[in-house]
């Protein structure tokens, strides 16, 4: 048997009067006037055969009654607004893709213009994030992130890009000073540079690459805040950075950077997490853009022997 609900309307000024605490703000959210929240409010109560406020009309109190049932409301019209919002923007309105600052700078920008132009009516808006491994949870349609190469992974939303391989870099200018590193040991005593959100990442690319740095290589150095301040030290002749090949491609093809050890493979993913939900046509043909992208990736320069 199917149980007679209480009109939507009488349920959505309930609603907006216990979240807000006056029947005057629910009348302004709503749209209509105090006395038509009024009249539903108590049309709910005659069809529950409860009270749902105490107290006098300036100071409105919720029963226990309504305590129950305005948190359940509230979850419950969050999840439909949520729902037609999710179904209208499958057509309509921007893609919002969150993703690392430095890879949205030094990747994802220089490349976005080929996406618009092929796809003119699609609005692509980023917004970056340091932390974030839930596109659900961020908020947004596409989470472009990094994790473990072993991490168990839902093939349904995760989309594969490319594998991190990492590197030294340094600009022509300093290795024409310095001299041209031919081997990890020609990196000692050379000025390193280290960023402070991947601090371990000389001793991360010294471990994949079967080799050893001394210590103090890897302790000395400035520290740069973000990536992006690290690769722009390395490109003005500061030092030498060891960075994924995706974010210094660009640099080393225009030869703003050289690469004399190549690149070795730091057991990192680079992934595109799709958010859940409703069929999305318009991510569908972003994420194809993006694997098409990654595919065309010039190969990086290998490790030398």
């Amino acid at each position: 048997m199917k149980h007679r609900l209480p009109p939507l309307a009488a349920l959505r000024a309930f609603e907006a009067a216990a979240r807000l605490g006056r029947m005057t703000a629910a009348a302004e959210e709503l749209s209509v006037s105090p006395g038509a929240i009024s009249r539903q409010v108590r049309q709910l109560e005659y069809h529950l055969g409860l009270a749902l406020f105490d107290g006098t009309k300036a100071r409105p109190t919720l029963t226990a009654a309504a305590r129950t049932l305005q948190p359940v409301l509230t979850h419950a019209f969050q999840q439909i607004e949520d729902t037609v919002r999710a179904l209208g923007d499958a057509h309509h309105g921007p893609l919002d893709v969150a993703c690392f600052s430095t890879f949205t700078v030094k990747w994802l920008i220089p490349r976005l213009f080929d996406f618009h132009a092929q796809h003119p009516g699609i609005e692509v808006r980023l917004r970056t994030t340091d932390t974030g491994t839930d596109a659900a949870r961020e908020g947004c349609d596409l989470l472009i992130t990094a994790e473990d190469a072993g991490t168990p992974r839902d093939g349904a939303t995760t989309l594969p890009l490319f594998a991190e391989r990492m590197g030294p870099v340094l600009a022509p200018a300093l290795a024409a000073r310095t001299g041209m590193p031919r081997t990890p040991a020609d990196l000692d005593g050379q000025p390193l540079l280290h960023t402070r959100s991947r601090r371990n990442a000389w001793a991360m690319w010294a471990a994949s690459a079967g080799t050893a740095l001394p210590a103090a290589a890897t302790a000395q150095g400035p520290v740069y805040e973000h990536y992006y301040f690290t690769l722009e030290a390395a490109v003005r002749g500061l030092g030498i950075a060891v960075a994924p090949w995706h974010l210094v491609m660009d640099d080393v093809q225009a030869g703003r950077l050289v690469a004399p050890l190549g690149f070795a493979a730091s057991g990192y993913d680079y992934l595109a997490l799709r958010r859940t939900g409703a069929a999305h046509p318009r991510l569908d043909v972003f994420c194809a853009w993006l694997v098409a992208q990654a595919r065309a990736m010039a190969p990086p320069l290998t490790m030398q022997a």
